[in-house]
Formats: C-alpha cells, structure tokens, sequence
C-alpha cells in the first residue's frame, strides 16, 4: 500500500478510527482493480493511473483520473464520488437506497456524501455503489461529460 495512504490511516482520529478503516476496506473490496489509491488533494484517491488513462485528469493532466476520495473532516467523514457526480441514474439510485437503508435523506451536495456520525455510514451499502461502475464505464461518462 501506498505509504501515504497508510500514514494517513493512522492519523484518522482514535473514535472514528475503525469505521474509516472499514470503509477503505469495503471500497477496496468493491472497487475495479484498474483504480489505483493515492493521496489526492489531501484525501485517500481512488483514482484510474495513467497507465490505464494517459490523459489523466483534464483540470491537470499530470494527475491521474479521480473517481472516488475518502476524508475525515473535523465535522465528518466524506465520501467523494465522482461517477455519482456524473451519472444522474446512480446518484438517484443512491439516494433511493439510502433512504431505504437508513430512514433519512443522505446529507449529500454534488459528488460529497458527508456523514457527521461514523457509525451512521451504512457501509455494506458504500460498498454496493462502489461497484455499480467499472474503470470503463466512468471513463465513457468522463469523456462524454467533457464533450459537454
């Protein structure tokens, strides 16, 4: 694992510790092996490298594609997903099976899903978005949005 990564998992705060340690679990269980994870931007990335897409991310080309980030806000831990962001479909469907899963509404803005309490993340349920797309689906829905 990228030690970056692993330092930063040791600094998460002692009584969210676990939880955001499942969550990396669950996402890396879930995800497309094309993803590589880095630091991105202060967060854990979960990003396509250049390797699988040489064009990397159009805002800085040097950088790989991002799809999905995980960090530990002082107020929350948030979940960034960039296909969410993107395809319309899975952010209903999301929303849909949140409220399913959990009774509330998901306090969500564009691609941030924010949870002010770590034990309120439905995880098994993270863990199903994260592979609802591939590493070719979201670079279809990537090029398709940037010919937008």
């Amino acid at each position: 694992m990228n030690p970056a990564v692993e330092e930063y998992l040791r600094s998460i705060a002692p009584e969210r510790k676990e939880v955001f340690q499942r969550l990396h679990d669950t996402i890396l269980s879930n995800l497309d092996p094309q993803f590589d994870v880095v630091m991105s931007y202060g967060m854990i990335g979960y990003v396509l490298p250049h390797t699988v897409y040489p064009a990397g991310y159009h805002c800085d080309p040097k950088l790989p594609l991002p799809f999905i980030s995980i960090a530990s806000q002082k107020s929350h831990i948030a979940v960034y997903h960039m296909g969410m962001y993107a395809k319309a479909e899975l952010l209903d469907w999301f929303v849909q099976s949140f409220i399913a899963v959990t009774g509330k509404k998901p306090d969500i803005g564009k691609s941030c899903i924010r949870f002010k309490k770590p034990e309120s993340i439905p995880i098994p349920l993270i863990g199903e978005l994260i592979g609802k797309m591939t590493a070719s689906e979201w670079i279809a829905i990537y090029e398709e949005q940037l010919k937008r």
